[in-house]
């Protein structure tokens, strides 16, 4: 069994690409006779919203870790901040979450070496 240290690896890769790529060729097939302003591509993109706020809420309301150390304050503060960055930014994503992120960093660092 020794010399069969890489099969968890393999069936991780393997795993991992059979659960991700039917689901990217399907897309593929079917995205070509959907219509952006279709009722479905609508309830999906509501559904994906409600799943990407969902876990925002969880980090900033229940977090684990590292995370809970910081004060609820101090993750809503950078939140604000990361939304009005995106605002700013011209809507842009990575910068409302690299300037939410940044915030977080400082602040926790300054709370840490200050004590507040």
């Amino acid at each position: 069994m020794t010399g069969t240290w890489w099969w968890p690896f393999v069936m991780i890769l393997v795993a991992g690409w059979l659960a991700t790529d039917v689901w990217r060729w399907l897309g593929v097939f079917a995205g070509g006779k959907l219509r952006e302003d279709g009722e479905l591509l609508i309830w999906v993109r509501c559904v994906a919203t409600a799943l990407v706020a969902g876990v925002i809420s969880k980090l900033i309301l229940f977090p684990q870790g590292v995370l809970a150390e910081t004060p609820l304050w101090l993750r809503l503060a950078a939140t604000g901040f990361g939304f009005a960055a995106f605002f700013a930014s011209r809507q842009r994503v990575f910068v409302g979450v690299l300037a939410a992120e940044a915030f977080l960093l400082c602040g926790w660092l300054a709370f840490d070496r200050l004590g507040w």
